[in-house]
């Protein structure tokens, strides 16, 4: 093995334990940040203002039973939150942390990304099927419709930023966004932002998207037969799912890594602050918003995100065309 297959490698571990440390505690945040909005106090007694809570959470997890009835498609039971994991999670890859690293610095990465979180909502909908069970089963079915009716806005929102940048590699995006008078994207492309924003909502099926798990009328959705460690790599995947697309968010729209003056030493610091922002964002709305009904959530991707994303996708070419 040579040194620069062994540096990918330490660096993808290091990225993924990083990664699996922000997920623990943004549990944790989005308890105690839902409490105060609430007037609560949210964990507060295993450790210092509870802030152990998430080993707690992770050591009751792992050592629950892990319960698999008799009328699954076992194979597939098996293996559907792992793709949903891994998917969710390979997304960071491709993801300039900072200037000249990123893991694979590919020239379609943008498009793997948006590969990847559809391949997420397959480990929802194998879940979903292979439970034999009525409520995983119309979980499942919710996910499919959701993601296909927001993956088009999404992908439409992201392209309007293809063709000012040029690229559908991240890293030339960001310098592409460096190179303009404002330094983001996201001043003259605030449409295509609002629209990237609410589908990232529905595509990790967040709150006031999440009809897929649904708890007051679908038990638990798409999961509701899963226990103990497979239903830990489920809320894994879910929050992997937000960190990707907040990381996507912040190379699209905000410059990425670059911030007004550089942080000797930390080269991440102005990327984690934006991403923590994102981040609040996804909190701050589930604590705020009902969830829609499933006419509204159809109604929304339909009839209003994919046909505004394609006006200012025209718009954009057009104003690209003439300059």
């Amino acid at each position: 093995m040579d040194f620069n297959s062994l540096y990918i490698i330490l660096s993808a571990l290091v990225l993924f334990l990083l990664a699996m440390f922000h997920v623990a505690y943004l549990t944790y945040a989005e308890r105690k940040i839902i409490a105060r909005m609430q007037q609560r106090l949210g964990p507060n007694r295993v450790g210092p203002r509870g802030i152990l809570q998430p080993i707690a959470d992770v050591l009751k997890l792992i050592q629950k039973e892990d319960i698999i009835h008799p009328g699954v498609d076992k194979p597939v039971f098996v293996m559907a939150p792992l793709i949903s994991l891994v998917c969710a999670a390979s997304g960071l890859a491709f993801i300039p942390l900072w200037e000249n690293f990123v893991l694979s610095n590919l020239n379609v990465g943008l498009l793997f990304i948006l590969a990847l979180s559809s391949l997420s909502a397959y480990g929802v909908i194998l879940s979903g099927w292979a439970s034999n069970s009525r409520y995983s089963f119309l979980g499942a079915l919710r996910a499919s419709a959701q993601v296909i009716s927001y993956e088009i806005a999404m992908s439409l929102s992201l392209l309007s930023v293809v063709l000012m940048a040029g690229s559908f590699n991240l890293q030339d995006i960001v310098k592409a966004q460096l190179s303009t008078p404002y330094k983001v994207y996201l001043i003259p492309q605030i449409v295509a932002f609002f629209v990237f924003m609410v589908s990232a909502l529905a595509e990790t099926n967040r709150v006031p998207f999440d009809l897929p798990e649904a708890e007051t009328e679908l038990v638990a959705g798409y999961f509701t037969e899963y226990s103990g460690i497979r239903f830990a790599l489920f809320y894994l995947a879910e929050y992997f799912g937000m960190i990707v697309m907040s990381a996507l968010a912040v190379t699209c729209f905000l410059g990425g890594y670059a911030g007004p003056f550089e942080i000797p030493g930390i080269p991440f610091f102005w990327f984690l602050i934006k991403i923590y922002a994102f981040l609040f964002f996804y909190i701050w709305v589930r604590a705020t918003l009902p969830r829609y009904r499933y006419d509204q959530l159809m109604g929304l991707g339909w009839k209003v995100l994919i046909p505004l994303s394609l006006l200012n996708l025209l718009v954009t070419a057009f104003i690209k065309l003439l300059i």
